[in-house]
């Protein structure tokens, strides 16, 4: 069906957008539109409201920034774009990495238009973007959070001029902890607005809000209920516990051309496990939510180069973060909540392309493995290993993770002495971010 939708419509023009953005998106390679652009955007050029069921990898930043930023052109083509509206279009994120990657797209499409965005996340210096906000910028991108404070501390700044409000990640961005912050926002937003509502996921939650502020909005689902794309090869391991990180360093060894990304459930895991992993040689580097916005950057950065090749993460780098080259994921931990089992797995096989997920179940995971299942409504085959080709790893498995853990107790002692903020550069030292190798364990 979307084949037949895209041989009719085989270019960014056909969808009515203006010859500057046709440009930009030419520029950008994007040569036909995704089928959730050929969906959204002509229903979004007409002044509709919209909710868009897509797959992550999909192209949705697109399907919202194109018609925004035609209509930016559009209001003031006739008095030149200098006078063009400022705090035109908010966009939400849940996270501050997929907030920066928004307003990079933005930029990009806009480079030819001299669009102005701001950025306002957590982490960041707030002074600089008051600075930012004073360029009156026409687009904003950011967190809930973040926002309210400068709703609340930054003069001169409101929202009452907003023309078009995004929520991406929707599903993600209306649990409990942004409750209250999305709350405060659509209070003080004109109700005279067109409203896009984007999710991978549709859950009561998005349901309710999609009641609450969009006026007969077209519905877009360029996926099934849940689905994973076809060129995705997902497996799973019931393995013991005792022997997961055994399993898990096979097959990053057996796979060690590949670049993965590895899930946990927890920051302290992520960041044992890169320990781990880095005692045995295998290039990984962690990010999770407790790391400083520069930090996640970096690791991030570390990553997309290629300089590492396993990214070990929890659930904060799954959503909406384009890393094109992911050839694996791995669930070390699975998801308590299968929904995100679907965000995870779109990090590999975007775009076309054909990638591998894994899932690591053990004794105590089985019952969310089979929500995950149900959820997908498909049986997924073994991932095929000889166990005794895998315990011949346990030997130095089990020293690295000895190692680890003494490190981790030291570098925290080191830190409770000094009392002062230097764990976070004696683990980049030792996990070789600043140039070092892990020499001094060695030696231990």
């Amino acid at each position: 069906m979307a084949e037949e939708e895209n041989e009719e419509i085989k270019s960014f023009k056909d969808l009515g957008l203006c010859d500057e953005l046709v440009e930009a998106c030419d520029s950008l390679g994007w040569k036909t539109p995704t089928k959730i652009q050929v969906e959204a955007i002509p229903h979004a050029l007409e002044g509709k409201d919209l909710i868009g069921l897509a797959q992550t990898g999909s192209g949705k930043t697109g399907a919202f920034a194109l018609p925004i930023l035609h209509a930016l052109l559009e209001s003031h083509s006739k008095q030149g774009y200098k006078s063009a509206p400022v705090f035109f279009a908010l966009v939400l994120s849940p996270t501050r990495e997929l907030a920066i990657q928004i307003a990079e797209q933005f930029e990009a499409l806009g480079s030819g238009i001299s669009l102005k965005c701001a950025v306002l996340v957590g982490g960041v210096d707030i002074m600089q973007q008051q600075i930012a906000l004073g360029k009156r910028p026409h687009i904003i991108v950011g967190t809930p959070g973040r926002l309210v404070d400068h709703l609340t501390n930054t003069k001169g700044f409101s929202l009452r001029m907003l023309k078009y409000l995004v929520l991406d990640e929707a599903d993600r961005l209306l649990n409990e902890d942004f409750e209250k912050a999305l709350d405060d926002i659509l209070n003080v937003i004109p109700r005279d607005r067109y409203t896009y509502l984007f999710s991978a996921t549709m859950t009561k939650k998005v349901k309710k809000l999609q009641r609450a502020c969009l006026r007969n909005p077209v519905k877009i689902e360029a996926a099934s209920k849940y689905s994973t794309v076809d060129t995705l090869k997902q497996q799973y391991r019931f393995i013991p516990a005792k022997y997961k990180d055994c399993y898990l360093v096979y097959i990053l060894t057996e796979m060690s051309g590949c670049t993965s990304m590895v899930f946990t459930r927890t920051c302290d895991a992520t960041r044992l496990l890169a320990f781990i992993l880095r005692n045995l040689n295998i290039r990984a580097i962690p990010i999770s939510g407790q790391m400083t916005q520069a930090k996640r950057l970096g690791a991030l950065n570390k990553f997309k180069s290629g300089e590492c090749n396993v990214l070990v993460c929890t659930d904060v780098a799954s959503r909406g973060l384009d890393i094109p080259s992911v050839d694996m994921v791995i669930n070390y931990d699975i998801p308590t909540n299968s929904k995100d089992y679907i965000h995870r797995v779109g990090r590999t096989a975007r775009a076309g392309r054909s990638g591998v997920a894994i899932s690591l179940v053990n004794q105590y995971e089985l019952e969310w493995y089979l929500q995950i299942e149900k959820l997908i409504g498909k049986k997924l085959p073994e991932y095929p290993a000889q166990e005794e080709e895998v315990l011949q790893y346990l030997e130095s498995v089990t020293e690295a993770k000895r190692l680890s853990q003494m490190k981790l107790k030291e570098i925290g002692g080191t830190k409770k002495r000094r009392g002062g903020d230097d764990e976070d550069e004696d683990i980049e030292r030792y996990l070789g971010v600043k140039g070092k190798s892990s020499k001094k364990v060695k030696r231990k």
